[in-house]
């Protein structure tokens, strides 16, 4: 793949050999962003299990401390007291039956969809288009749910969910490269912290192998996996 100037250039100013500590790393992603936006920084951590065996399956949600930097679109599928508590929690999009029809129709204009439970039976009609896109309620990411205020304020705030793909490694935002370096060390360290919390039994050796961070348009920086490891005791 051809690279642009920029992304080789930054190439240049990394060690391809060296394992940086965590706040290292994050410090050069922001020094080597050259791009005309606010670029989101992204951290991939390679993991010690098999997620072709049910118990060792990586998964849940993390309320990052600073937010992600980007405003999520919530849809809420819920009716009569739970429709207007949505509302007033601040959901963009909120109803029910005829959600479904506009969906099916092709719209997808939000970034999280939630739904009551007693909605389920509507919305799981919606699983072949809402599923691939990972934007299907599900009760073990929180969104399916009759606390409908607190998971809305909890989404905006900038909880994200995280799942290992299926070459055992798992991505996630953790903010932006104009952010403050304590605050993107705050949203690493509560991510790193969520994942090694989430650790299977099942899971043999060591847990985390490999971790690296980038920006949207930039390269990936090693970081010491033994180092978040022991942060993260």
């Amino acid at each position: 793949m051809k690279r642009g100037k920029n992304y080789q250039e930054a190439t240049k100013q990394i060690d391809a050999d060296k394992l940086y500590d965590p706040q290292e790393a994050l410090q050069k992603v922001k020094e080597l962003s050259r791009a005309k936006f606010d670029e989101t920084i992204e951290v991939h951590i390679k993991l010690g299990v098999d997620p072709r065996h049910a118990d060792q399956q990586v998964r849940g949600t993390v309320s990052l401390p600073h937010g992600t930097g980007k405003t999520r679109r919530v849809l809420v599928f819920a009716k009569g007291d739970k429709a207007k508590e949505a509302e007033q929690a601040g959901a963009d999009i909120v109803g029910a039956e005829e959600l479904q029809e506009k969906i099916q129709g092709g719209w997808l204009d939000f970034d999280v969809a939630v739904a009551t439970p007693d909605m389920m039976s509507v919305v799981g009609r919606l699983g072949k288009i809402l599923g691939p896109r990972g934007l299907m309620p599900n009760p073990k990411s929180g969104t399916v749910t009759f606390d409908i205020a607190r998971t809305i304020k909890e989404l905006k705030a900038g909880r994200i969910e995280y799942r290992v793909d299926k070459t055992s490694i798992v991505h996630a935002p953790i903010g932006k490269v104009s952010f403050s370096m304590e605050a993107l060390e705050d949203n690493f360290n509560t991510f790193a912290d969520a994942l090694i919390k989430a650790k299977p039994a099942a899971a043999k050796g060591q847990y985390m192998k490999s971790i690296s961070v980038c920006s949207t348009m930039g390269p990936g920086i090693r970081v010491n996996p033994l180092v978040v490891m022991q942060k993260g005791k």
